[in-house]
């Protein structure tokens, strides 16, 4: 071995996978994952895991208390409530996770836009989100949907529009701080582009706060499609929704509170393991919370 050969440290790990590293550390994000991990498994797998078909009406065994036969009961028209949970459950995820998508590109590049330019279009462009902001997310989304008609792409147009201007003020604020830094000084005196400062420099460094807002919001989303189902402005049936299966269930509470409850446990699971894994990565991304 040489004398002269020198020993090179490897390189740290970055801020986002140390972060991630930490998020997987935590018992309660643990919990979440596994928690969305086996809702999302059930309703991507429906279609063979699910006992019944979720649209088969059986007169003979409606209203059938939870038995070996119906796991959670069967409802007013004899259809497994299992089955349906399980079909609900894409309806839930397909919506919301569109919705969010589609509010994290277009509220990002907003935002994104709006703290590189500054000045007056970036005044213009807040005044137009907190316009949005002033509206709770469920009235708004009400509007739209009452406007456009309660189908699948309408709901999911409602609860991106909600989402926007929330992202668009989380990417603006680190953007405004990082245009000023040296990296970004030095990109531009050599010549770049200011859409390659914008995508190549800038959006990295703030790709993970709007992953964290993402994965917050998409239980709002949640919450807000159930609400718009259980007010009848969701998908129609006999469209399985946990939201509309809940509202039907409020015919029978008396007789039949499974048809309410085993609908409502699905959303609170769901909301409640999203906020988990929301907190668990904002905790862990925080250099405040990480004593950094």
């Amino acid at each position: 071995m040489s004398t002269t050969q020198e020993l090179v440290a490897p390189p740290a790990p970055s801020g986002w996978k140390r972060a991630l590293g930490k998020a997987r550390s935590n018992p309660t994000t643990a919990v979440g994952v596994v928690i969305c991990l086996v809702i999302m498994a059930a309703a991507i797998f429906a279609p063979w895991l699910a006992p019944y078909d979720p649209a088969e009406q059986d007169i003979f065994n409606r209203l059938q208390p939870p038995s070996a036969d119906f796991w959670l009961g069967t409802d007013q028209f004899g259809r497994d409530i299992l089955s349906r949970l399980m079909w609900g459950g894409q309806i839930s995820l397909t919506v919301s996770l569109g919705a969010i998508f589609a509010a994290a590109i277009i509220g990002g590049a907003i935002g994104l836009v709006s703290g590189y330019i500054g000045g007056k279009f970036d005044l213009f462009v807040m005044q137009v989100m907190d316009v949005l902001l002033s509206f709770p997310s469920l009235i708004l989304g009400l509007i739209v949907v009452a406007l456009l008609g309660p189908e699948l792409v309408n709901l999911v147009v409602a609860i991106a529009l909600t989402a926007i201007a929330p992202f668009a003020r989380v990417a603006r604020a680190p953007t405004m701080a990082l245009k000023e830094r040296a990296f970004v000084e030095a990109g531009r005196a050599l010549g770049f582009s200011h859409a390659r400062v914008l995508f190549r420099h800038i959006l990295p460094n703030i790709l993970s706060e709007v992953m964290v807002m993402g994965t917050l919001w998409l239980a709002t989303a949640v919450r807000v499609e159930a609400s718009l189902s259980f007010i009848g402005l969701g998908v129609k049936p006999p469209t399985a929704t946990w939201g509309g299966m809940t509202r039907d269930g409020f015919e029978n509470i008396l007789d039949a509170p499974w048809l309410a409850v085993f609908p409502g446990i699905a959303i609170l699971l769901l909301v409640l393991g999203l906020n988990m894994v929301g907190d668990g990565l904002r905790d862990a991304t925080d250099p405040k919370l990480r004593n950094e």
